[in-house]
């Protein structure tokens, strides 16, 4: 196994082809099986391990290799981390021909029981996750990556289950937590769910809540994204916010429900969040009240009606990245100091390209690992003029 790639895979080469193979750690010789072959990429299964790599744990979850959930716990939390930054700095330079100045700084927190929130499925009496890349439900009693709270919420659930009044039609469920609170939300169902469900819920589940749950000074709705480490929430802002500086105006895109644009307001004389989803700017409108301007619209058509360069521009996207038309526009716009939060660390590449190819300086770049024991990469970059 020569190396590591962007979704967990071991990356070898047998008879001049790639072979990804999941669990697998660099450096490691084992006996595959190729189970597919699509555009010249083999994915393998590991048959037999040969020769395990020094670094190789046990891994503590009875589910790991089976549940799609998490990809590296045969790995120790040290080596996930050396080997994410490594993976973040070679998707840099290989999709945007970028070369981090000086390290990649690396920031993280406890590896278990970090989540506060996560999404169930549910079929034929049982409740738990899917396979990777598969339909298959794994059933599950416990998640090591779960706080303590959902996990309590869990075990009512499944208990819940062996009740026949129990509605069979629900699919999947998401919950979410404060770690006092549980706010419960069906996502998939074949039918309505009737209101005596919820009354039920509200019984069985110690700290169920019909409502928004408060977040520390944030309120958040069904509906509403809210970053899910919930020991790392304080220290993404104040990362985020490290080189915002002060001045008369900032911007804050796909500000969600406002864990950025609060802060701000505390440096700059005026404050324009954006958001898109109605139930981000409901709670937004909450959270910041007369603090900032809220606009409820899509970024990019934002973006296009405004002329004025703000001092500092915030930019927190979806997977997809910011794309071409809203990178044009701040290229257009030319903020002196701009930051961008990104999940996806190819369309990061891809749209710091853009910047830096125009005008911007890539000034630090900081990898915060929001997903121990997964594949996922949340980099935070900040960008001059």
């Amino acid at each position: 196994m020569e190396k590591l790639v962007y979704g967990g895979d071991g990356l070898s080469r047998v008879d001049g082809r790639v072979v990804l193979t999941p669990f697998v750690l660099p450096g490691e010789r084992a006996r595959i099986a190729i189970r597919s072959n699509r555009h010249g990429v083999a994915s393998g299964e590991v048959v037999e391990l040969i020769e395990p790599s020094p670094r190789r744990v046990a891994p503590p979850c009875p589910y790991f290799g089976a549940c799609g959930g998490c990809q590296y716990q045969h790995a120790g939390y040290a080596y996930q981390l050396e080997q994410k930054a490594i993976i973040l700095r070679e998707v840099l330079e290989r999709i945007g021909k970028i070369t981090p100045p000086g390290e990649i700084d690396v920031v993280s927190g406890p590896e278990w029981n970090y989540r506060n929130r996560t999404q169930f499925h549910l079929a034929g009496g049982q409740i738990g996750y899917h396979e990777a890349e598969s339909h298959r439900l794994v059933n599950i009693a416990h998640c090591r990556i779960c706080s303590p709270r959902l996990n309590e919420a869990l075990t009512a659930i499944r208990e819940m289950m062996r009740k026949p009044r129990f509605p069979r039609f629900i699919r999947s469920i998401e919950l979410f937590t404060n770690e006092t609170d549980v706010q419960l939300n069906v996502l998939d169902k074949d039918r309505g769910v009737a209101r005596s469900f919820f009354d039920w819920c509200a019984a069985a589940i110690p700290g169920y809540s019909s409502g928004a749950l408060r977040y520390g000074a944030f309120r958040v709705s069904y509906g509403s994204f809210f970053q899910v480490n919930r020991f790392l929430v304080d220290k993404l802002a104040e990362l985020t916010l490290e080189q915002a500086g002060m001045g008369e105006h900032a911007l804050d895109l796909y500000s969600g429900v406002g864990l950025f644009t609060v802060p701000l307001a505390g440096r700059f004389a005026r404050v324009t969040a954006v958001e898109s989803g109605a139930s981000a700017v409901h709670d937004l409108r909450a959270n910041a009240g007369s603090a900032a301007e809220v606009v409820h619209q899509p970024v990019e058509r934002y973006l296009a009606a405004i002329d004025a360069a703000p001092d500092f521009v915030l930019a927190d996207p979806p997977r997809a990245g910011l794309g071409k038309p809203v990178v044009e526009h701040l290229l257009r716009l030319k903020p002196k100091r701009l930051t961008v939060v990104a999940c996806d660390p190819a369309t990061l590449a891809r749209d710091l390209a853009a910047l830096m190819g125009r005008g911007y300086g890539l000034r630090r770049i900081v990898m915060v690992d929001l997903f121990p024991e997964t594949a996922h990469i949340e980099t935070v970059a900040h960008l001059e003029l």
